[in-house]
């Protein structure tokens, strides 16, 4: 894998990803309607809002790397199978808890390297908190003007901690959780699950069905540098992005704690 990019360059995705945060803020207080894409997922205003912040901001500060976004996704595996490296971004994840007003959205952007997640950005609309991460270096919350690094909760010990969807729960999602033995189940929406595991708030988020590529990239590299795991649970290899045409992951499971048994669970 090639070199980072100068680690300056974060700070100013950082204040893009607070940019489009405050951008969707303004059409949480205003009201907003509600549209339908091709594939029946949600649409608002807030989304477009925040992509255009995101991909203008990206453009201006790295003219060199190309931006696939969930919102702007039409660009031909013909193409993009050539990048070596381009930002991957969801400029609100969890339109559908936006949609609920319940606060549990985000706005992911990942730097994606050689197929590797190498730099990530989550930042909370509502509340302002934002967890960012270099691949192999660190994991930090930020809190007004300073960092507070993360580390995830090991060993993890009953009970374990389950971060389940709001919106995405299902027959084998509760299967699994039967499985674990003692567990406390944390509703949570978005890839939060991602940051409240590097938090050390939550232990486990498993996730049985279709995902993005962009749902998953910025959490995963957060999640890692905080100690953590996302794997995809038919291979138990980390995922890799960018790999083939479609851009829907297949099943995986975060984990805190490395060490825990999660294929006795699957």
């Amino acid at each position: 894998m090639s070199a980072a990019i100068d680690p300056a360059v974060g700070e100013g995705v950082i204040a893009i990803a607070q940019a489009a945060g405050a951008a969707i803020m303004t059409v949480y207080a205003d009201g907003f309607s509600v549209q339908t894409k091709e594939d029946a997922s949600p649409l608002t205003q807030a989304d477009l809002a925040a992509n255009r912040v995101i991909v203008e901001g990206l453009a201006q500060l790295t003219p060199e790397i190309p931006v696939l976004s969930e919102e702007s996704a039409q660009v031909p595996w013909d193409v993009r199978r050539h990048w070596r490296r381009y930002w991957l971004v969801d400029p609100l994840d969890g339109t559908r808890e936006f949609i609920k007003r319940n606060g549990e959205f985000s706005v992911n952007i990942a730097l994606i390297d050689e197929g590797v997640a190498v730099f990530g950005v989550i930042q909370a609309p509502v509340d302002g908190r934002l967890w960012h991460a270099w691949r192999a270096q660190a994991a930090y919350r930020r809190e007004g003007d300073h960092d507070v690094r993360l580390q995830v909760r090991t060993p993890a010990t009953a009970p374990l901690r389950v971060a389940a969807s709001r919106s995405h729960r299902g027959e084998r999602t509760e299967a699994l959780l039967a499985r674990m033995g003692e567990v406390e189940v944390i509703a949570q929406g978005s890839s939060l699950k991602f940051c409240r595991i590097a938090d050390g708030v939550l232990d486990v988020y498993p996730r049985f069905g279709p995902t993005s590529e962009w749902d998953t990239a910025a959490g995963q590299c957060v999640l890692e540098a905080a100690g953590g795991q996302v794997l995809a649970a038919h291979s138990g290899e980390p995922f890799r992005y960018n790999q083939r045409e479609t851009l829907l992951n297949g099943d995986f499971i975060a984990l805190g704690d490395p060490a825990l048994p999660w294929r006795e669970w699957m």
